[in-house]
């Protein structure tokens, strides 16, 4: 019985790995396309976030059997309750690059932008994205503990982003849609943050049994 138990745990894993590759993904085909304008590119984001949907629901459905048919210990316990709270976040990361990938196609192949704050908004939110998976993947406390810390170089980014758009704005060197376009994209990057920093927080806990929530 625990035999079994255990190859689902290491299913669950593995999905959950693969769930966080999948939205590294989704989210460089976004900004990929928001720099080109290629709206062939943003169309696949929505085709990834679909599988991201998938595979949501499938280790939802794992880790309610295993609570369901199976006795897990404690340890268990926590990393099955940390993987419920942890796709949503991953999920939610889909939906705002598909949110970003749906601007670039209503620009209808237009360069979309020339704003460095948003790049290096972008750049930030894919790394706390990839380390929180990578903390997931090692267990490891210290890596999760620098996501939780990156995301106020993510509020500064979008802080200055935010002062700066409205500066294009002031000083109309930006018409008006142009400019809601970027602060919506800013918006959503910090978003990815905020859950990349939640899925952090979850990774911790399921090492150690603590949550700042919980």
């Amino acid at each position: 019985m625990r035999n079994r138990f255990d190859e689902q745990l290491f299913e669950l894993n593995r999905e959950l790995i693969e769930m966080g590759a999948m939205c590294e993904e989704v989210i460089g085909l976004a900004m990929n396309a928001l720099k080109t304008g290629d709206i062939k590119l943003a169309k696949t984001v929505k085709e990834q976030g679909s599988s991201i949907d998938q595979i949501e629901r499938d280790i939802e459905s794992r880790c309610m059997k295993l609570l369901l048919h199976q006795q897990p210990v404690a340890k268990d316990l926590r990393l099955i309750s940390a993987a419920l709270k942890m796709i949503t976040d991953m999920e939610r990361i889909g939906d705002q690059a598909e949110d970003i990938a749906e601007i670039v196609v209503s620009l209808n192949g237009s360069a979309a932008y020339d704003h460095s704050l948003i790049d290096q908004m972008g750049f930030e939110v894919i790394r706390m994205v990839t380390n929180s998976v990578d903390a997931f993947v090692k267990k490891d406390v210290d890596l999760a503990q620098k996501v939780i810390e990156q995301d106020d170089a993510v509020d500064t980014y979008f802080l200055n982003a935010k002062r700066s758009i409205m500066g294009m704005i002031s000083e109309k060197s930006a018409d008006g849609e142009t400019a809601l376009d970027l602060l919506m994209i800013s918006k959503y990057l910090e978003r990815i943050g905020d859950h990349a920093t939640n899925i952090a927080e979850w990774v911790i806990y399921s090492v150690t049994g603590t949550h700042k929530g919980v």
